[in-house]
């Protein structure tokens, strides 16, 4: 996958062996000639990552089960015009290696990558070809995807910010949930008569939702005689100054009127249930057949690439394609 300020804007899929738009931008922009050479790289990767894979297994001395090699690269472009490239390789879960642009070194995380390390240090045509791409090919493709998708990369949407508390032996339980806004870059924490309390404070990750837009959650234990002391405090590119929201316990009428309201959505759904069950047996009758339903569902590979937007960062890439050389 590839992500331009954490938004995924092309795809690879093993499934079809193409690559493919994830954006609008990027298909207006882009011609077959892009999509070809993307799709036989990608094919070329896919093919390594399969080698490497039983390099693996023998270096580690693992059974032919499930197992994973993944690889993260890509540049930023700061606001200062300072740019930062990396390159990162891990395998089930844990890193492997790990490029240093700047000394066309790596850092081997254990005896197994070691092998790897000294090979390409000794070779260093795959080093010196990494170094230019990321600090050139990238950034120049970088600042490309950002002129494409300027409308889209470069708005600012503002979180819905919702405070609920929920008390059990004793504790109550304030959560902070702000969903609905981009960029993705987000500051969210509990104060306490305004200070932050960053030890108590237990964090969610920023997920994306379906509409293109990001959702967190932060929460803090407190005693229930203290909450009036609390404050969530959110910082977002959207806002021009920190918004501070506090919790409002609601009466006991609302839970009420929303069980009620839930119980007459439950009886005519039900109605509505025995009247479909109804006309689909008469259309049995008739001689109709209810259509049979369809699954489906996404196989995900062994060659991952993943890159998230960091705060001040206003360009992130992954692209064109870089080749993967092979482990051994």
């Amino acid at each position: 996958m590839g992500y331009v300020d954490g938004e995924v804007f092309v795809y690879y899929d093993s499934e079809t062996r193409r690559t493919e738009p994830r954006v609008d931008w990027i298909v207006a922009n882009m011609d077959q000639q892009y999509w070809d050479r993307e799709t036989e790289i990608s094919r070329r990767n896919e093919r390594n990552f399969h080698v490497d894979l039983d390099t693996l297994w023998e270096r580690y001395n693992q059974s032919r089960g499930s197992h994973t090699l993944q690889r993260m690269y890509g540049c930023d472009l700061l606001e200062d015009g300072s740019i930062r490239g990396f390159d990162q390789r891990g395998y089930d879960g844990k890193d492997f290696l790990t490029f240093d642009k700047d000394t066309l070194t790596y850092t081997a995380a254990d005896a197994a990558a070691q092998i790897t390390k000294r090979k390409w240090e000794e070779d260093g045509s795959d080093s010196a070809q990494t170094k230019y791409y990321l600090e050139n090919t990238c950034i120049e493709w970088l600042r490309k995807y950002v002129s494409y998708g300027k409308d889209v990369l470069e708005r600012t949407e503002r979180p819905k910010v919702r405070v609920s508390g929920m008390e059990a032996n004793k504790i109550l339980t304030l959560s902070c949930r702000a969903h609905g806004f981009y960029p993705r870059p987000i500051s969210i924490s509990w104060l306490k008569d305004g200070v932050v309390q960053e030890e108590e404070t237990q964090r969610g990750s920023t997920v994306p939702n379906s509409d293109g837009t990001y959702h967190v959650w932060a929460t803090i234990d407190v005693l229930p005689g203290d909450s009036d002391k609390y404050q969530c405090r959110v910082e977002h590119a959207s806002l021009p100054q920190p918004g501070l929201f506090s919790w409002e316990p609601q009466s006991n009428l609302i839970p009420i009127v929303a069980g009620v309201s839930v119980a007459v959505v439950a009886v005519i759904a039900a109605l509505a249930g025995f009247a479909v069950w109804k006309s689909k047996q008469g259309k049995k009758e008739k001689g109709y057949n209810v259509a049979p339903g369809s699954e489906w569902g996404s196989n995900s590979s062994n060659a991952g690439m993943r890159l998230g937007v960091q705060a001040g960062a206003p360009g992130r890439f992954w692209g064109p394609s870089l080749s993967c050389p092979p482990l051994v």
